[in-house]
């Protein structure tokens, strides 16, 4: 059954970005639908997994490569920003992020010290904060 499956899949495209973009919204509009159900939230979900399902089974590996690179070029700067919210978020239970003043570079100082005197890396300018 296993060998059966790999043989299936082997030459498909698989699961890119767009792909899981798609799925995802597929199933918020199934959620949608559950809360608005005279919208037409499940047509909307049936054809988001529907294509979805046709990339992921496509050999056509070229155009559904072409198809990802367009949406990572159009929508990846939303991936970063989420990515750069998460990492300043593992580093708020010990430190502290402030903005210089003057040059507006980030910085990144241990919590609990007190009064302390910052130093930007990048201007060279002092100021004081609490952390």
């Amino acid at each position: 059954m296993r060998d059966r499956l790999a043989r299936f899949m082997s030459g498909r495209y698989g699961v890119d970005s767009l792909g899981r973009a798609v799925m995802i919204a597929g199933m918020i509009f199934l959620v949608l639908n559950i809360f608005f159900p005279k919208m037409p939230f499940y047509l909307l979900a049936l054809i988001c997994l529907v294509y979805a399902y046709f990339r992921m089974l496509s050999r056509n590996i070229s155009r559904r490569y072409q198809e990802n690179q367009w949406f990572e070029s159009r929508f990846g700067g939303i991936k970063r920003w989420f990515a750069k919210q998460k990492g300043y978020m593992s580093l708020r239970k010990n430190y502290r992020i402030f903005v210089c003043p003057s040059c507006h570079q980030k910085v990144k100082v241990p919590k609990g010290k007190g009064k302390i005197s910052i130093h930007c890396p990048k201007c060279h300018t002092d100021f004081i904060k609490r952390s």
